[in-house]
């Protein structure tokens, strides 16, 4: 890993943990993914995806404000 003056670590999370945050079922979640109202996940293999928690978190206080 090349020396850079700022490291940016995202944390994942996998779709247990966000239905922990957001509280939907997984079928509404994956609706919710496909008509753009919750975030598009990162691919990490074939079958595998996960969610940038601070997407997660800006999508929960954007539900506590609205």
């Amino acid at each position: 890993m090349p020396n850079s003056p700022l490291t940016i670590r995202e944390t994942l999370l996998r779709l247990p943990e966000v239905l922990e945050r957001v509280p939907v079922k997984s079928t509404a979640w994956w609706t919710g993914v496909r008509e753009g109202y919750f975030p598009k996940p990162v691919r990490l293999g074939p079958r595998m995806v996960a969610w940038k928690e601070s997407d997660i978190d800006h999508l929960v206080q954007e539900g506590t404000h609205g």
